[in-house]
């Protein structure tokens, strides 16, 4: 009853991870999706419009453009005037000290009211520093306004000073230049300073009210009922803007009430969907809907896509046919099944649909891209593969926005050709889903074809070190794997899967190759131990094979292969051999069981059926039809009456199958031939032979 209660917890438990997972699906795609005018109102830029007449409903301003609007902003930069704030007691203040220096150095006193004079008219023009001239200069006609104490005066910035200005100002006054040289002496220069200094806070309130103040219409206005654009038409820039003008009007016309109706039929359109692909995962693909981490795949491809086109439609950034959506049904089909890959494209392309505004070309052109894309991608064994399915599939998709054009129009001048530079991007695009695939492997544990290929490369790794520490199992393993394979292609299994488990499936056996009857040169070790001893030495092979493939770092496939090659099975020789020399006792199975698990996949199973059936081949005394024959019914039989392959589910038809696959190899295999009858004698012969 405890048992039954944990189970049914952990079913209860999966199912809850499963509804959030379908749950947190919908509200990402319906919370990303688009919703207002610009949902139906999509267009590219240079591009001509795909939808039909569009008239204004409600009259509303053209926005300006936005360089026009920096434009505008850049003229009322310069021909703003910053404040300044005119200090005239610092030019009394210098006035006087330079007087009183004169006067004290006795200088004439005509020429002492002259120079102070000037002093004064140059503080009273105002003395800026270097700098602020410099900056106020490089733009024509500048002006400035000068607030003394309540008075506020503009002045232009050519009619002030700065203090390298002034000061040559006076060494070249020319009713001065008879006492030029006591000037320099008393050096003038250091009476001259700034009294002009930036108001900084007002200034910049100031400027920033008035670019604030720039309205974002232009005199244009688009009247009630008046043609904004219709189908065929280039949406050129000014058209942009009219358009753009038109979708920021009807947003600001729409109720709450309109949005809410929109995000509820949105909620119910993608609850279908994704309703509608759960239940072809739990009806047809059961083996997907209870593994957590396909669903997580599934559902996070079909959820990504969605989401990133709804942030371009709502941001107008780029074209949504820049995405490579045909990415999907690769990595679906490579992981996974074709039919499963079709289903999952077809929900994530009816989910992007709605936010493109249901562009019906949108959902022909990527279905049609998906499909080359799954048929392109029966077996993913080389990196050519995906270079070539990307071609297909950039190639299908411009055909078939060439003959949607072509029935649209009858003009082949007016194709747009824009849309073919996006479908070549997309399909360059594509090439990405090489390395990606490495990510998702590593991310929800997936191995594709091509890792298969890798891992199968007898010339490195474990397999290299089998082959020379463990020669003989190597090449068992190799003749396992041909004929493993043969089965799982006879019975529409994953072939290259079991052919890669079975080259490591007795990896374990490179602990002590020698105790193994395929590494013996005529003397067996096992003759000098116990029985027990012997069947611990050789069951110990399948958990030294997890080490080995740990240390390896091969996948858990691998690992699943070794565990179950042998499943929970005896070592039969060395059971029965204590039961026989032991009659009156009850031998214990316990020390000669492998710790299984048995197999559940269908190729765990071929696995353990060509395994088997090999190594006892070895031991036929003669190869004849019907020993072999009856060699493989016996041990296959033997296998299913163990109820070996109770958790996996392969048929009786793919045992029978592969019943006859064993055959057919092992007879080639050991060069079976029919016995050829021998003549009848003669008499004669016969009594010389008698004799």
């Amino acid at each position: 009853m405890a048992r039954y209660n944990l189970s049914v917890n952990k079913s209860w438990q999966n199912l809850g991870c499963r509804t959030i997972l379908i749950i947190a699906s919908i509200i990402l795609v319906v919370w990303f999706m688009p919703r207002g005018a610009h949902q139906q109102l999509q267009y590219d830029l240079n591009a001509p419009w795909k939808s039909e007449l569009l008239m204004a409903r409600h009259a509303f301003p053209v926005n300006k453009s936005s360089k026009a609007i920096e434009q505008e902003k850049d003229s009322m930069r310069r021909a703003f005037q910053p404040y300044y704030s005119f200090q005239r007691e610092v030019g009394t203040e210098q006035v006087k000290a330079l007087s009183k220096y004169l006067s004290s150095h006795q200088f004439n006193s005509d020429d002492a009211a002259i120079l102070t004079e000037r002093l004064g008219n140059i503080y009273s023009a105002g003395v800026l520093d270097t700098a602020d001239y410099n900056m106020l200069m490089e733009e024509t006609d500048k002006h400035i306004r000068l607030i003394a104490e309540d008075d506020t005066m503009s002045r232009r910035v050519s009619f002030t000073f700065t203090p390298t200005s002034a000061n040559e100002l006076l060494l070249n006054d020319r009713h001065l230049t008879h006492i030029k040289a006591a000037i320099d002496s008393l050096d003038i220069a250091q009476y001259i300073i700034p009294n002009l200094t930036l108001v900084n806070e007002a200034s910049t309130h100031e400027l920033d009210s008035l670019l604030a103040s720039i309205s974002p219409f232009s005199n244009d206005t688009i009247k009630e009922g008046q043609k904004i654009i219709d189908r065929g038409e280039v949406v050129d820039s000014e058209k942009a803007l009219i358009l753009q003008s038109y979708i920021e009007e009807m947003e600001r016309l729409t109720s709450l009430e309109q949005r809410s109706t929109t995000l509820f039929g949105q909620l119910i359109f993608v609850v279908i969907l994704f309703t509608l692909f759960t239940f072809y995962l739990y009806l047809f693909r059961k083996d997907y809907f209870y593994n957590t981490r396909s669903m997580v795949m599934l559902y996070a491809l079909v959820t990504a896509f969605p989401v990133i086109v709804s942030l371009m439609m709502r941001n107008n950034i780029l074209s949504v046919y820049l995405l490579p959506f045909a990415m999907l049904p690769i990595f679906v089909r490579v992981f996974m099944d074709s039919r499963t890959a079709f289903s999952a494209h077809v929900t994530m392309v009816l989910l992007c649909s709605l936010a493109v505004g249901y562009h019906y070309e949108f959902i022909l052109i990527q279905i049609v891209a998906g499909l080359v894309a799954i048929y392109s991608l029966r077996e993913l064994s080389s990196r050519s593969q995906i270079l070539k399915s990307a071609v297909l599939v950039t190639a299908a998709a411009m055909l078939t926005y060439l003959s949607i054009q072509l029935i649209q129009t009858d003009k082949i001048d007016t194709l747009g050709g824009y849309m073919y530079r996006y479908l070549i991007v997309s399909g360059i695009l594509l090439l990405l889903s090489y390395p990606l695939m490495y990510v998702f492997e590593k991310l929800f544990g997936f191995t594709s074809d091509v890792s298969l290929f890798e891992i199968s490369d007898t010339n490195k790794g474990a397999l290299r070190e089998l082959s020379e520490v463990a020669p003989g199992t190597f090449q068992h393993s190799i003749t396992v794997g041909n004929l493993a394979a043969e089965i799982a292609r006879r019975i529409g299994a994953n072939a290259l899967l079991v052919r890669t488990g079975a080259l490591y499936h007795d990896i374990g056996k490179m602990a002590d190759p020698v105790y193994y009857t395929e590494n013996q040169a005529g003397i067996s070790p096992h003759d000098d131990i116990p029985y027990a001893e012997s069947a611990r030495i050789i069951i110990s092979h399948v958990t030294e094979g997890v080490k080995i493939a740990d240390r390896y770092r091969l996948p858990q496939f691998i690992k699943d292969f070794i565990l179950t090659h042998h499943g929970t099975g005896l070592t039969k020789y060395f059971y029965i051999k204590q039961q026989n020399d032991h009659p009156g006792e009850t031998v214990d199975p316990k020390p000669y069981t492998y710790p299984g698990p048995n197999p559940f996949t269908r190729e765990q199973a071929i696995l353990m059926m060509a395994d088997g059936v090999e190594a006892a081949s070895r031991s036929l005394s003669t190869y004849t039809e019907e020993s072999i024959s009856g060699l493989v019914n016996k041990m296959v039989d033997g296998m299913v009456q163990a109820d070996f392959f109770a958790n996996c589910p392969i048929t009786f038809l793919d045992i029978k199958l592969s019943k006859e696959v064993l055959i057919e190899r092992l007879k080639a295999l050991y060069h079976t031939r029919i016995s050829y009858p021998e003549a009848n004698k003669s008499e004669e012969e016969q009594t010389e032979s008698n004799n």
